[in-house]
């Protein structure tokens, strides 16, 4: 077993990924790519430009930093919630999306959106309009050359305390589903295979914004999403993939991160698009109303109880969809930690139409020590492999597999443990690669008979991709792809499942523009 990864304790591997967070150093700072008007679409609305670019020369230079006119001190008010337990039935209104214009500038529904005028600002805007106090230039050193210090103002933040009360109303229960018999498959061997070629890459580029305004597929006025994150993606039959992101918002959204009017914890999309090269052409999302997508997973919107519910992969076996998803508790104020409820599995056998999360497929994060609240899930062979990581982004990858016909069946599913597959191991799982990795996306790659895994690496500021020649490795080297420096603020890293050994498609999402962008890396192919 000499190719077989050091096990970690528990304790050893929260004191390594703690250390590694607390004491990372800073990206270097790259150098600013040079100044280039916003990405305009075919209908001349102008995008989101997510690299690191110089100031537009022709503008004036920017004011001197001058202190703020106030400080806000955030006080804390706890606030007593009731939440009514169970959870409501899911909202699955539909409506077939009507075809769209074959002007693709055309306005597809004008009664619910109005059509940007050519001549109003199209400038990204603020997501906060600064106080710069009184016309006198009151709380600024600027102007007067008075110093003044700025004043200091309470703001009260809500907090939620959640309190659980059950819900008498009939017809408004999800109904309880069957648990299915226990199942527990004995121990089997799983040793690591040789190192294959570790993936060389010869270039990457942006290839074009594929949510909100500005974007090719032009969401904000077709399907009511302005602005939304990841695009995990899938394969949902032959000629189809399905394009699922994450927390969504409508008009009114302003740029600045997530939050806003219209909030969906989750849409879904589908597109054809084999010509990837010129971007990703979105055809359809479910809709629950005329241009309007759907949040296709309800969650209840209650901080402290349940924040969100955002899907991390998905996969067909047949004509069922699966997705995986996280329950999430609470976003943290720390950039990058969030604390979940559980992960969980919910099926479509529509197509992916309407969604049913299962009741017994969950990971629940007892005392924050679960292992698979972020997953990724590959079929191949006779498999599912579920590839996970704790909440937030300080944890490393662990794996598990199920056999195909008992993937909601959690207590069928076998852990990678020191070299074997184990039952009922979920904590034990040991490290599948040493180090820090979020928004895990994995795939196989039949052509080199090889799995290929992107994901965000904080410790190295980098979305990288790794290969293996089995889903438990020995996984070679991290190879970048993304800096943070370029792209500042960028995550994620899905990838598209028409992907070929030399040309590596997949999303980014950045932060501050909260949208989507297709990319693509040129790989060399194995020697």
């Amino acid at each position: 077993m000499g190719l077989l990864p050091e096990k970690l304790d528990a304790p050893v591997v929260f004191g390594v990924v703690l250390t590694g967070l607390l004491c990372m150093p800073p990206p270097a700072q790259a150098e600013s790519h040079p100044w280039a008007p916003p990405p305009v679409n075919l209908c001349g609305e102008i995008g989101f430009d997510p690299l690191l670019r110089l100031p537009d020369p022709s503008l004036p230079p920017p004011p001197p930093v001058h202190i703020p006119p106030k400080i806000e001190i955030p006080i804390i008010v706890p606030e007593f919630t009731p939440v009514p337990v169970p959870d409501p039935p899911q909202d699955n209104t539909r409506v077939e999306q009507e075809r769209l214009p074959a002007d693709p500038c055309r306005n597809p529904c004008p009664d619910i959106r109005d059509t940007p005028k050519p001549e109003e600002s199209t400038e990204p805007e603020s997501p906060e309009t600064p106080d710069t106090g009184s016309s006198s230039g009151s709380g600024s050193n600027s102007g007067s050359g008075k110093f003044e210090l700025p004043r200091l103002e309470i703001k009260p933040e809500i907090e939620p305390i959640p309190i659980p009360y059950e819900r008498e109303v009939p017809g408004e229960q999800v109904e309880a589903q069957p648990a299915p018999a226990r199942v527990v498959h004995p121990i089997e061997p799983g040793p690591v295979a040789e190192p294959v070629a570790a993936p060389r890459v010869e270039q990457v580029e942006l290839v074009n914004q594929v949510t909100g305004r500005g974007s090719i597929n032009r969401t904000d006025m077709r399907w009511q999403v302005d602005g939304t994150d990841l695009g995990l993606m899938w394969e949902t039959k032959p000629g189809e993939v399905a394009v699922v992101f994450g927390d969504t918002f409508g008009d009114g959204w302003v740029t600045g991160g997530a939050g806003g009017p219209d909030w969906r914890s989750n849409v879904l999309g589908f597109s054809t698009d084999r010509d990837l090269a010129d971007g990703l052409t979105i055809d359809t999302f479910v809709q629950d109303s005329r241009c309007h997508a759907a949040e296709f997973l309800s969650s209840r919107k209650v901080k402290n109880w349940e924040t969100t519910v955002i899907p991390t992969s998905g996969f067909a076996l047949g004509d069922r969809q699966y997705m995986s998803y996280m329950s999430v508790n609470r976003w943290s104020r720390i950039p990058g930690l969030w604390s979940t409820n559980y992960g969980g599995i919910a099926y479509s056998d529509d197509g992916g139409n309407t969604w049913v999360k299962d009741q017994h497929a969950k990971w629940d994060n007892v005392f924050g020590r679960g292992r698979f609240q972020v997953a990724a899930m590959v079929p191949q062979g006779d498999y599912v492999y579920m590839f996970g990581t704790p909440n937030g982004r300080v944890g490393m990858i662990a794996l598990a597999r199920v056999a195909k016909a008992e993937v909601l069946n959690k207590s069928a599913y076998q852990y990678w443990v020191d070299g074997n597959w184990a039952p009922a191991a979920e904590n034990d799982a040991s490290p599948v690669v040493l180090g820090l990795a979020s928004e895990i996306s994995v795939r196989y790659d039949a052509a080199a008979e090889q799995w290929q895994m992107v994901y965000l690496d904080p410790g190295k500021a980098s979305i990288v991709v790794r290969n293996s020649a089995t889903p438990q490795g020995i996984w070679t080297e991290a190879a970048p792809l993304v800096s943070t420096a370029d792209y500042p603020k960028s995550y994620g890293g899905f990838i598209h499942p028409w992907s070929t050994t030399e040309d590596l498609y997949f999303m980014v999402s950045a932060w501050d523009s909260y949208n989507v962008y297709l990319m693509h890396a040129k790989l060399k192919p194995p020697e």
